[in-house]
């Protein structure tokens, strides 16, 4: 199998650091640049939405990025990562939308404050984005996973909240002190280290 991934995507990241807590080394990950401006053929060829990750695989293309951790966690029958009692997997899902939705807001963000050319931006938008981004670091200091919690839902929040600051939205570490602690510890992993976050968008 062959990952089509991108070095700064927190949603490829996410599916990278499941292939490294899974143990499957042989999945062969490689790096292919596209933007919304400046679509890659070869991505757009595989998924309509021309947008990585997609997982190569026997059997055709897969995305998105929650598809293939899950094909993924199926393939191995793992029930840790993803785990299979409705209530612990409920919580590891609902962790999981919660980080692509930060992700989804923090790409947003970005149009209105250094992406779009600037007599397009439009400030209100980029202040409720940035609103929606302090009420849900709220929520998760309130909410913070435990340091065992080790999901597929614990692994996107991690890469959601990581490339959060890689792009500049810091956490507040005094008014979010056990979410800063519970990621400084998450990013100490082997899987997160191997993976990280480096480059720029080709628009």
């Amino acid at each position: 199998m062959k990952l089509l991934s991108q070095s700064h995507s927190p949603y490829a990241r996410k599916v990278v650091v499941m292939i490294h807590e899974l143990g499957l080394s042989e999945i062969q990950i490689e790096h292919q640049e596209t933007s919304p401006t400046n679509p890659n053929p070869i991505v757009s060829s595989l998924n309509p939405l021309g947008k990585v990750p997609v997982l190569l695989t026997d059997g055709g293309a897969i995305y998105d990025s929650s598809v293939i951790c899950d094909y993924l966690c199926a393939s191995k029958q793992d029930t840790a990562l993803l785990p299979s009692s409705l209530e612990a997997r409920t919580r590891a899902l609902q962790f999981q939308a919660l980080a692509d939705g930060l992700c989804d807001i923090g790409i947003a963000a970005r149009w209105e404050m250094v992406r779009r050319p600037e007599n397009l931006r439009y400030p209100r938008l980029r202040d409720g984005l940035l609103d929606k981004l302090d009420k849900s670091y709220t929520y998760l200091e309130e909410n913070t996973p435990s340091s065992t919690e080790i999901t597929v839902g614990t692994i996107a929040l991690a890469c959601a909240l990581d490339w959060l600051a890689f792009r500049g939205f810091t956490i507040d570490c005094q008014n979010h002190p056990r979410l800063t602690t519970w990621l400084d510890e998450f990013i100490r992993r082997p899987s997160m280290k191997a993976s990280v976050f480096e480059g720029e968008t080709a628009d």
